[in-house]
């Protein structure tokens, strides 16, 4: 299915059902995506997380029920799949600004229409992707679980973490002292960043990892293989993260959206980051996204 038509499905899929009990897996099963890469490019291309999304147009809509009937506001809390009336409350004051009650005084409420996509597909033949055929391989790393609607800002900081508890003696030249610092040298960890959706609820794994060797497996480290196929390649060129994101969203934006020749496929993309030449603040540090990818029939 072609990429905005997937967005407008689900879109229409949305608000078909938004008295009923749906999650981000059921919106992605109607466009025949997985959630991962479905929820990462609604989110890129709308703003909106998937269950950001629902939420805003139940609790719009509870609004408009307040005005226009009479209907008790628990049966509305219910009606918008809230098990309490001080659940709902919350909820719908925090979203409006003002409460239930007050709705139904005459306040004004926050607008919050269904979206309609209208996006201009441009620049996508000119960004910097190559198609490569690659044999199955293993990655070994640290592993942390993640919201797709907070990724952005918290995988930087679990970079962090393990640079500062597992790796800074090894990146500062010194001999490996316990099995991590070894794992680390051995599979050159740091050199890829893997997402892995098979989590659901708009989750997803994401490890600090390299390409594994083999050996010993520490404790608390997990591997992951990538099966043999096609990938979409996207070189970068900038300082890490902003410029890996900002590519990840121009990726989203214009090279899937009306793509003739591939679609995504599989449930895992890797980063690739030099661990050889420059530093991630580098203006001219070179990284990439990797997709998997097959041929449109």
């Amino acid at each position: 299915m072609e990429w905005l038509t997937s967005i407008r499905t689900a879109i229409d899929y949305m608000e078909e059902h938004l008295k009923d009990n749906i999650s981000a897996q059921d919106v992605a099963d109607q466009v025949y995506l997985s959630p991962f890469f479905f929820q990462r490019g609604f989110s890129l291309m709308t703003g909106y997380g998937i269950g950001e999304y629902i939420r805003n147009r139940r609790l719009y809509q509870a609004a408009v029920d307040l005005k226009e009937t009479d209907d008790k506001v628990i049966d509305i809390a219910f009606r918008y799949g809230y098990e309490t009336p001080e659940s709902f409350t919350k909820a719908f004051s925090r979203f409006h600004g003002v409460t239930p009650s007050q709705v139904r005084s005459g306040a004004t409420v926050r607008m919050f229409l269904p979206l309609t996509v209208k996006l201009q597909v441009q620049g996508g033949n000119q960004m910097n992707c190559k198609i490569t055929k690659m044999f199955k391989f293993k990655v070994i790393g640290f592993q942390k679980e993640f919201d797709n609607d907070t990724a952005y800002q918290e995988i930087p900081k679990f970079w962090d973490e393990i640079c500062e508890k597992y790796a800074a003696n090894v990146y500062a030249g010194n001999a490996p002292a316990n099995p991590y610092e070894k794992a680390i040298v051995e599979n050159c960890i740091g050199e890829y960043g893997v997402c892995i959706d098979d989590i659901g609820d708009g989750k997803f794994r994401y490890l600090v990892a390299g390409k594994y060797a083999g050996g010993e497996v520490p404790e608390g480290m997990v591997v992951y293989e990538f099966p043999g196929g096609d990938w979409a390649v996207f070189d970068c060129i900038g300082s890490i993260p902003e410029a890996l994101q900002s590519l990840n969203t121009q990726i989203f934006k214009e090279w899937l959206p009306g793509n003739p020749d591939y679609e995504l496929c599989g449930n895992a993309s890797a980063e690739w980051y030099d661990c050889v030449n420059g530093e991630k603040t580098d203006k001219d540090y070179h990284s990439a996204i990797w997709i998997p990818v097959k041929k449109k029939d």
